[in-house]
């Protein structure tokens, strides 16, 4: 099984007051498209990203091809669009760093507090479970109350702030980051980190 070759699980949510069937599969880079146009204005529009300029199609796409050969990128589909995505990738470069992975959520404004961040995060640490992944962690630009509070609902505790870490938008930011651990730190077998 390839790295996102990930079976389509269905969930329900209520969205505007009707049943909305969500779908969360395995990122595919025909969804490059759909997944940058979530992505996309948080780059332009806040300091969610350190990211400053929206890449290209061909950059953002080669970005998703180097995940999936290592890690789970995952999207969710609803009514036929792609409303929202996570994806783990590699923490640290040395070696001893394989059992922790970074893990980013993104979902379209329009559909916050639905949930969605929450299923796939939960779909995602399943995934890296198998992979073999001990502790993953995210890091949130300060002030982002949403975000912190998403990942503290879901277990996530603060591991520290780097000051002043990034500048955007005529301002110096912080990131705080945050930690949550999958599985009890027992010693991991030599295998872990091959497959899920």
């Amino acid at each position: 099984m390839k790295k996102n070759d990930i079976p389509a699980l269905s969930d329900h949510t209520v969205y505007e007051g009707r049943q909305m069937i969500m779908s969360i599969r395995g990122a595919l880079l025909a969804d490059a498209g759909a997944i940058l146009k979530i992505y996309a204005p948080f780059i332009t529009d806040t300091c969610i990203t350190f990211e400053t300029e929206v890449p290209s199609m061909e950059d953002f796409s080669a970005r998703i091809e180097n995940i999936i050969r290592d890690y789970p990128y995952l999207v969710c589909e609803a009514d036929g669009n792609i409303i929202g995505y996570a994806y783990a990738s590699k923490h640290r470069e040395r070696a001893a760093y394989k059992y922790s992975a970074d893990v980013s959520v993104y979902v379209s404004p329009e559909y916050h507090r639905h949930g969605i961040g929450r299923t796939l995060y939960g779909n995602l640490f399943e995934l890296l479970r198998k992979q073999g992944i001990y502790t993953v962690f995210a890091g949130i630009t300060l002030p982002n109350e949403k975000s912190a509070g998403l990942h503290q609902s879901l277990g996530f505790t603060a591991a520290g702030v780097f000051h002043k870490d990034g500048y955007k938008f005529g301002q110096w930011l912080d990131v705080m980051w945050m930690e949550k651990p999958l599985r009890d730190y027992t010693n991991p077998p030599e295998t872990a980190c091959s497959s899920f």
